[in-house]
């Protein structure tokens, strides 16, 4: 293997719509729960640019070129991506690189999740990654996207920057993307919206065009396969048209903006069962809601082609709409053409309801109510052979198995070589760690610690086996703890304990992504609660070394938000939702406890390991 060059930190490439009449790779993209654009493979790509040339306003089913993708459609008119079995609307876009990039060579960067799957990068990472590759450089780091990790080629892994895990990563020939020549049409770069101007973008009228979009969409799939059989009939929107003298309604949009359907004609009225007539509600729902809407015969009641626009009724108030509750009703009733009213999700009890001074206790067998981390505190410096000797053992006669950092066989010198120089630290010496007994290279070994916090620790890649005291790059900041005369959902006879996180803004220091560069603290004092029971104290005492090691919290990018620069939560998950579980991060949860001990000790803080 030839000797790596000079590493680099390189931009973003690719993005963006180029000039006409210009060649072009066009990936379609759809948007995670993180805001992070994903791309779709190149062979629904493909199938996708398909659909679009024969109608650009039409729908794509996604499960006939990938099954993994069976319950997905796009509908091409509103750019989202809709899921049949759960509602769940995504946006999609359709995104241009140029043909020399990655997706226009067919290459696929991938890393290795903690199932051993093989996951994508997002195409903009994919593409910064191939040209490092190209250009040889022997590591690559991310910083500049937004993420904390360096890509190192010899190895092919991926490592953690705060934590020093490393992953497994690949690159592997596909499918090239689609190539496309010419002007976009608007209708296949954006969303259309209707001919009476620009609809309402709200959350929750967005929401409900999308479920629109998908029920039409299956419906336009039911109209080709009657259209086969049957002689052409008109299109929807064009009946209105057909039948003059109609008045317009004006109907209200989930937020309360007005809008304009086109009735069909209306049957002789059903009365509705008795109750629904004590309610407006369930009138609503029933269809005497609904001004001149009557039962119709089951054939003209399921006809794709006597299917009115969704009215939604006036919700008071804001609020998102549950995607699964929108999604499965629009596609019921929207296609028996009876209106839905929707109601908004519940919200999450964040927080308990007031307490006094003086109900507020200490948590038995849990010394003090507060800590602090300071300046003083965050620098640690540690000559980086001298960590490495001191948990390994020399092997003279090495096995001849590769060296999984720089993937070099340990029979030879380390990938390393040329790159790193340290007196005393020849490229052909390997040692075996002292617990786990894993062999590399010494020189890997101190390249690797030299990339980390450098706090005297060491992790071993294989088995992330800790030795010594791990600590993090936490900024300064205070934690409180406390017991409420108050009971999680799940723990009815037990009160709560209660941590209050405290960070302030302030200037990255040298072991942060971007130092001396200011990060900005969100959401702060922070909550989160446990409840008053052993395992409980217990996992409270383990919380607090941590804090003190400086492992709840790090800088970097926000998965919620995409902000980088920001203090994150460091894979010690807490339970920020009191009275609730609607987001994830409440109770009751019976697994949190123990799935938080297995955190802990994955941070090298337990028990077992204060003792020793």
């Amino acid at each position: 293997m030839s000797r790596p060059g000079q590493g680099v930190m390189m931009p973003v490439n690719g993005l963006g719509f180029p000039p006409q009449n210009v060649a072009r790779v066009v990936v379609w993209e759809w948007l995670n729960e993180h805001s992070r654009w994903r791309p779709y493979t190149a062979t629904v790509c493909h199938h996708i640019e398909n659909v679009l040339k024969e109608d650009a306003r039409g729908s794509v089913v996604l499960g006939q070129v990938d099954a993994q993708l069976v319950p997905y459609i796009i509908d091409l008119q509103s750019m989202h991506q809709f899921r049949q079995d759960t509602g769940t609307m995504r946006p999609v876009r359709r995104n241009f690189y140029d043909p020399s990039s990655a997706p226009g060579k067919g290459i696929v960067w991938e890393w290795e999740n903690d199932g051993g799957a093989w996951t994508a990068y997002d195409m903009d990472i994919c593409i910064t990654i191939q040209n490092a590759y190209e250009k040889q450089h022997p590591w690559l780091d991310l910083s500049s996207l937004g993420f904390c990790y360096l890509i190192y080629f010899n190895s092919m892994s991926q490592m953690n920057r705060q934590t020093r895990r490393r992953r497994r990563l690949r690159r592997r020939l596909d499918l090239a993307y689609p190539l496309t020549v010419g002007s976009i049409p608007k209708s296949q770069s954006w969303p259309v919206g209707a001919s009476s101007g620009q609809p309402c973008s709200c959350q929750q009228c967005l929401l409900v065009n999308s479920t629109r979009a998908a029920s039409n969409a299956i419906l336009a799939s039911q109209r080709r396969k009657a259209s086969n059989q049957t002689p052409p009939r008109p299109r929807p929107e064009a009946l209105p048209a057909l039948l003059p003298g109609r008045p317009n309604h004006t109907l209200l949009s989930a937020c309360g903006c007005p809008r304009s359907w086109e009735p069909w004609e209306p049957p002789q009225p059903s009365p509705p069962p008795p109750s629904c007539l004590a309610s407006p509600d369930k009138a609503l729902l029933w269809g005497t809601g609904w001004p001149g809407d009557r039962r119709r015969s089951s054939c003209a009641l399921f006809s794709p082609l006597r299917v009115p626009a969704l009215p939604v009724k006036n919700l008071n108030g804001t609020g998102p709409v549950h995607p699964a509750l929108a999604g499965m009703t629009g596609i019921l009733l929207c296609a028996a053409g009876l209106p839905v009213c929707l109601t908004r999700a519940p919200k999450p009890i964040l927080h308990p309801p007031p307490v006094s001074k003086s109900d507020v206790k200490p948590v038995p067998g849990v010394p003090g109510v507060c800590r602090k981390t300071k300046k003083k505190h965050l620098k640690k410096s540690k000559n980086p052979e001298d960590v490495v000797r001191r948990y390994m053992q020399k092997v003279k006669n090495p096995p001849d198995e590769d060296c999984t950092i720089c993937m070099e066989r340990l029979v030879t010198a380390s990938g390393y070589e040329g790159v790193l120089r340290h007196k005393g630290v020849r490229p052909e010496l390997v040692g075996r760690l002292g617990r786990c007994g894993h062999m590399y290279h010494l020189l890997c070994l101190v390249a690797m610690y030299s990339n980390g916090n450098k706090d005297g620790s060491l992790q071993c890649p294989t088995c992330k086996a800790i030795y010594g005291e791990k600590t993090g790059t936490q900024p300064p900041g205070k934690m409180e703890f406390h017991l409420i005369p108050h009971s999680l959902p799940g723990f009815a006879d037990t009160q709560t304990i209660r941590i209050v996180y405290d960070i302030p803004t302030g200037i990255q220091g040298p072991e942060h992504p971007n130092p001396g560069k200011k990060f900005t603290a969100r959401g702060f004092p922070r909550h989160c609660y446990l409840p008053n029971n052993e395992k409980g104290r217990k996992v409270l005492r383990l919380l607090v070394t941590a804090w003190e090691r400086r492992l709840i919290f790090t800088i970097g990018t926000s998965n919620t938000t995409g902000e980088s620069d920001t203090v994150v939560w460091n894979e010690i998950h807490h339970k920020t939702e009191f009275g609730s579980n609607l987001t994830g991060h409440g109770y009751p949860d019976a697994s949190y406890l123990d799935n938080v001990l297995a955190e802990l000790t994955a941070q090298g803080v337990s028990e077992a390991a204060a003792k020793a």
